[in-house]
């Protein structure tokens, strides 16, 4: 919703200004021209990228219509579910932890939170990362660095898209000038014609470098910074997840081991000390 209304805000702002200014919008309607622009843009998108980061980048766009669903909300769900496992594993051993990990949709513990367990990646996320300690594949104190190589794939498979995007925005500017060469052309053909014809010709020709320059500031590039906090608002919430089992399977008593987490947050998301302790104490 914030992205749509940031983008309403700059169509507002450019067209009341141009209107404000005595043009008239009908000017600005030049439907050759956004064609030559977007498509150009499209096409260049499809030729630099692979099929997984244009599927990727539309479910990240429409990430940003619904925003960031890692409020204080989920991390406080999230802190729970870490206590309870965390508890379940000291009290009774890692090996009571098996039916819960490897059957999550099954598990008694994650049934009582809906929406973590729709989230597929941090599921995998904690259940990979716990699994190779309950089966005894790997000590402890190797689990640090399977988790970081996972978190590294993971911010390199976010960043994907937004580099594509930034590139075609940066393009824009260049296609609006593709455009408005084009319309200098026609202007050319009909150069011994009525003035008004000249004028009309001329003005859809910079309409187009007008296109290129505010699609590539006014929302591309923009919409590339949003997808890049996005990524990091999952990435920071995935190494929350991180950060707390692997301080548990390394001795740390469960509540400590939920507190490595917290630390990691940001300010507007971590809760204090005290606040995690009574969050906890009823579990």
């Amino acid at each position: 919703m914030i992205v749509i209304i940031g983008a309403v805000v700059v169509l507002l702002s450019v067209m009341g200004g141009f209107m404000m200014a005595g043009g008239h919008m009908g000017a600005l309607i030049q439907v050759s021209e956004f064609v030559v622009i977007c498509g150009a843009a499209l096409g260049a998108m499809i030729i630099m990228s692979p099929k997984k980061v244009l599927m990727d980048m539309v479910k990240q766009i429409l990430g940003t219509l619904k925003g960031t669903p890692y409020n204080k909300a989920a991390y406080e769900e999230l802190f729970r579910i870490l206590y309870e496992l965390f508890m379940l594993g000291r009290r009774s051993g890692m090996v009571a932890l098996e039916s819960h990990v490897m059957n999550p949709e099954s598990s008694s513990i994650f049934s009582k939170y809906p929406n973590f367990l729709k989230n597929h990646h941090a599921m995998e996320l904690m259940c990979g990362a716990l699994r190779p300690i309950i089966d005894g594949k790997v000590k402890p104190d190797q689990l640090q660095p399977l988790v970081a190589i996972e978190l590294e794939a993971m911010e390199n498979e976010h960043h994907a898209p937004v580099g594509v995007l930034n590139k075609v925005s940066d393009a824009m500017p260049g296609f609006g000038i593709v455009a408005a060469v084009l319309g200098i052309v026609i202007t050319m053909g009909s150069i011994a014609g009525p003035i008004e014809e000249i004028g009309h010709h001329v003005a859809a020709a910079l309409v187009g470098t007008f296109l290129g320059i505010l699609i590539s500031y006014g929302f591309l590039g923009p919409l590339a910074v949003n997808m890049e906090f996005m990524g990091a608002s999952e990435l920071a919430y995935s190494k929350c997840i991180a950060a707390s089992v692997v301080g548990f399977v390394n001795g740390m008593a469960p509540i400590m081991a939920v507190e490595m987490g917290r630390r990691g947050l940001s300010s507007d998301l971590k809760p204090t000390a005290d606040e995690l302790e009574a969050l906890l104490k009823g579990k």
